[in-house]
């Protein structure tokens, strides 16, 4: 018989220090082009991580590198993120950058975090 060896969650409470917003952005009213925030949809803390490398094949069949990849705490049916959906980080590294959600997929490992792809937009 194997012995029990406990292995530590990839992502726990603690590792969520850094804040984020998702936003709903809409057409600009009037004749010039453009979107704006619409509305603040949901505040969390979440864990940044650089891109796996599942996530840059992904990027680049989708043309773009800059994608990012964060984990949340299941907000459950409060609210559903989808790639309509924009998010900012309150970070200084990442200060006047949007982020468009591209892939929303459960923590298999954990599931009370929820594991969002999100891809810079200009």
């Amino acid at each position: 018989m194997q012995p029990f060896k406990y292995k530590p969650p990839r992502v726990n409470t603690g590792d969520l220090r850094t804040p984020i917003t998702f936003y709903e952005y809409a057409a600009n009213e009037g004749p010039e082009p453009g979107e704006s925030e619409k509305n603040t949809l949901y505040k969390a803390w979440a864990k940044i991580d650089n891109v796996w490398m599942k996530d840059l094949e992904i990027a680049k069949a989708n043309g773009t590198l800059s994608d990012i990849t964060i984990t949340i705490r299941d907000p459950q049916a409060d609210f559903i993120p989808n790639n309509k959906h924009f998010l900012s980080i309150d970070a200084s590294e990442y200060h006047d950058k949007r982020f468009n959600v591209k892939h929303v997929q459960p923590d298999l490992q954990n599931k009370g975090f929820i594991t969002i792809v999100a891809g810079l937009t200009e």
